[in-house]
């Protein structure tokens, strides 16, 4: 079947919601590549003692690159993991891919925040910080690890606590970024600000609409969560079988926490570059407070005899 969005379709008529919700995920996903093509070529991504060696934030991009363009995938073919549905007949829509590219996305998106929390930590003298850069990883490769078995499975109970895992990682973030508050001041206070809120924003989304939803969806078997199947049957499922559905009702649940996770969780994404690039500029909005502490804590010219 052709992936043409076929007008003269009923269930596919632009009249249908899922179609003009496709539509701004295809809108904005190109946009975010086009964002990231210009960070690619305005950031210093070679580095300059090495020709062809790449910089720290060549690094950053690389893993960003990974979370743009993953996300884009899924936005141009969205798929529901667990109900095998899609919207497109082809085997990229297969959970087998769909899902392999998402776990790649995910956990080069917070490896970035890792990244860039172990450089703060280590500029500010923050042990907090740096211990939740070595914390968040490790708890998401988990995370991720749920996620498979919800898939293969068809166990929501494993989305659930997959979703509470990204919660605790997030809720860590923010208590690191609070922590380095009174470490700055000027605009990287007010960018650390801006991220705490956005981060604060995503838990109550995670806690008030995404977790409840997969456990109620684990408690009555919605969506054919019910027909449980073993770790080795889901595999040959999820790669042989994807339900091809335009029914608004099928997608509704999905369409919220899609759009706002192609959108602001990508966007962030691209932020975490742009920041990382400023790492050399950073000293200069340390806070007084804490620079005079630091200073008057020095020890002093060594005596002569």
């Amino acid at each position: 079947m052709s992936l043409e969005w076929q007008a003269r379709s009923r269930s596919l008529a632009w009249s249908n919601p899922v179609a003009r919700w496709w539509g701004l995920l295809t809108l904005v996903s190109g946009v975010n590549i086009a964002v990231w093509f210009v960070l690619y070529r305005e950031l210093p991504v070679a580095s300059a003692g090495t020709a062809g060696s790449p910089s720290s934030i060549g690094i950053m991009l690389l893993f960003c690159a990974a979370y743009v363009f993953g996300c884009a995938f899924r936005s141009f073919l969205p798929r529901a993991d667990v109900q095998r549905i899609c919207l497109f007949d082809t085997w990229l829509s297969s959970v087998m891919v769909g899902r392999s590219v998402a776990t790649i996305a995910e956990v080069c998106f917070v490896v970035q925040w890792a990244i860039i929390l172990h450089h703060l930590g280590i500029m500010t003298g923050a042990d907090t910080v740096v211990n939740v850069a070595w914390l968040i990883v490790p708890l998401i490769l988990i995370a991720e690890f749920l996620s498979w078995y919800a898939v293969l499975t068809r166990n929501y109970l494993g989305n659930a606590v997959e979703n509470s895992l990204w919660a605790v990682a997030f809720f860590a973030i923010g208590v690191a970024l609070c922590r380095l508050l009174p470490e700055f001041t000027g605009i990287v206070r007010a960018i650390l600000i801006v991220a705490i809120a956005g981060i604060a924003c995503f838990l109550a989304f995670l806690m008030t609409v995404d977790v409840p939803m997969y456990l109620k969806r684990w408690r009555t078997g919605d969506a054919d969560g019910n027909k449980r199947l073993t770790p080795r049957e889901g595999l040959r499922d999820v790669a042989t079988r994807w339900v091809v559905t335009h029914d608004h009702a099928e997608w509704k649940e999905e369409m919220t926490w899609m759009a706002l996770y192609f959108s602001l969780a990508v966007w962030s994404s691209l932020a975490l570059c742009v920041v990382y690039s400023l790492e050399h500029h950073l000293p200069q909005y340390r806070s007084d407070a804490v620079i005079a502490s630091e200073v008057s804590s020095a020890p002093g010219p060594a005596s002569t005899q």
